[in-house]
């Protein structure tokens, strides 16, 4: 019988105006997967602070090995061998893998002067190897991929002879290779007995490496089910309390005119990857980008709206030749880019959702002596919340208080504010939740129908199926092939993708 690793009974938490968890229960085996799911703001990173000692429960009794615990802090947290791996990873990139892996405890000499970096690497080095990581303990981390770089953390969170490993979206930046290789290293601490928590909104991710599931909606427990017995459908119903369709195709065929291209590229090709890049986006069209990581569909993005620098070729809007020499000349012709990293580049999270709504537009609401009209600023900023139907308490809520789905929502009233006519959209469901997704799905049909032309960038072919009018696929630079919805499927883009392998 496996023994029982930890118990979770009871535990609520609590902020002003705010019942962040409510009575809610988790239980963790020696050996296990456990995944945690829910929609963002169900609790799950709530109740991961709580364990890892970042926030205090208000009530309710945690287990570690059937002996209750009071987790003070981080630092009685790693203590107790409970480590948490972020989705936003905690390394420092001047410092080497050994030096990250050890900091804080670094073996001293000359009395303990002077760090001793033969034994500082000799110590790593033996703890890489043990889990065969193909990485050197004098390598910069800042100079590593960001599947290296996860490595890292996870063999810094052994290090501290971690029982419990928390993994906070393990796999939203990685390669479908390098999620292969997470898997195997998650499956060998399994076996040595290591108990892990898999938070996740991958669905297919699920069925594959977990155990059991664990839903959370509105900060309290659902329920926990057994993988094998279960279907995702079932999931994803208990996580939003309705049901969502899952990997349809778009249920009629939006129609647009060919005569009516509201974007073309020609030709163009960039100084180190793009080459020779041609394609038309048509007017209520919505045109995805599908491909391997690194085939170039965000340096394609990065190209059209001037952030990297064009070598040859042409752009043309609404039939007129373009010069988009930077971003500020692609919103002037009416294009906006959201990126895939919204909380570095698509809005100010220390500002209010008020502030970043009118960002593209201040010069349109502002005086000419450089003063905002608050009354303009406040009605476009509270038109595009209810439009968008923006979960905010109020415009003026931190944009950093919104869960990952509204954050997205606040950077698409931003364009939209702006009346930009092409919106190219770079992973737009990357890192929330499912029933999130099928808003920002309806919210881009709504878009299409209103004559608004779309872009969609996206690693999963689910979502590039369910969305797209045609699918344009790139490989090591260059387009090889544009699909319709009708003739594509996930292997005959996947040949596409790889063609020039």
């Amino acid at each position: 019988m496996t023994a029982q690793l930890l118990t979770i009974e009871g535990v609520s938490k609590s902020f002003p105006g705010v019942q962040a968890l409510k009575d809610v229960q988790l239980n963790l085996n020696s050996g296990e997967v456990l995944a945690l799911v829910g929609e963002n703001g169900a609790g799950k990173s709530t109740l991961m602070k709580v364990l890892s000692g970042i926030y205090k429960r208000d009530e309710g009794i945690i287990k570690l090995n059937n002996q209750e615990i009071n987790v003070e802090g981080p630092l009685q947290a790693q203590k107790l061998g409970i480590a948490i791996i972020h989705q936003e990873m905690n390394l420092m990139p001047h410092l080497t893998v050994a030096q990250n892996i050890l900091i804080g405890r670094e073996p001293r000499k000359w009395f303990g002067i002077a760090c001793d970096d033969k034994e500082l690497n000799r110590r790593a080095k033996i703890l890489l190897d043990e889990l065969s990581l193909s990485l050197e303990p004098t390598q910069v981390v800042g100079n590593l991929t960001v599947a290296k770089q996860q490595m890292v953390e996870i063999a810094k969170a052994l290090s501290y002879d971690s029982k419990i490993i928390i993994m906070d979206e393990p796999t939203s930046a990685l390669t479908q290779s390098e999620t292969e290789v997470l898997f195997k290293i998650i499956n060998n601490l399994r076996k040595s007995g290591k108990g892990i928590i898999y938070i996740s909104h991958r669905m297919e991710e699920l069925t594959k490496i977990s155990d059991r599931i664990t839903v959370f909606r509105d900060g309290k427990y659902i329920d926990t089910l057994v993988t094998k017995d279960t279907q995702i459908s079932k999931i994803i119903s208990l996580m939003i309390g309705r049901e969502v369709a899952q990997d349809l195709r778009p249920e009629t065929v939006r129609k647009f005119s060919d005569k009516e291209v509201a974007l073309e590229v020609k030709g163009l090709s960039t100084k180190n990857l793009l080459k020779d890049i041609s394609f038309q986006l048509h007017k209520g069209e919505i045109l995805g980008f599908a491909g391997l990581m690194g085939a170039g569909r965000t340096e394609l993005a990065l190209a059209i709206v001037g952030k990297d620098q064009i070598t040859e070729g042409q752009i043309i809007v609404n039939g007129k030749e373009v010069k988009i020499n930077n971003p500020a000349d692609a919103v002037s012709n009416g294009i906006g880019y959201l990126s895939e990293d919204r909380k570095r580049f698509g809005v100010l999270l220390n500002q209010d959702v008020k502030f970043n709504i009118v960002l593209s537009n201040l010069r349109k609401i502002t005086s000419k002596f450089g003063f905002v009209n608050n009354n303009q600023s406040r009605l476009s900023s509270t038109s595009a919340v209810k439009n968008l139907s923006i979960r905010t308490p109020s415009i003026d809520q931190m944009v950093k208080n919104l869960s990952g789905g509204n954050q997205q929502k606040v950077v698409i009233g931003k364009w939209l504010t702006r009346e930009t006519d092409v919106l190219i959209f770079d992973e737009p469901t990357r890192g929330i939740d499912v029933g999130a997704k099928d808003e920002i799905y309806k919210l881009l049909q709504e878009l299409v129908s209103q004559g608004k032309s779309i872009i969609m960038i996206s690693s999963e072919l689910p979502e590039i199926l369910r969305m797209s009018d045609r699918i344009l696929v790139m490989c090591e630079g260059r387009v090889t092939g544009i699909l319709s919805n009708k003739e594509a499927d996930q292997n005959l883009i996947m040949q596409y993708a790889t063609k020039y392998r």
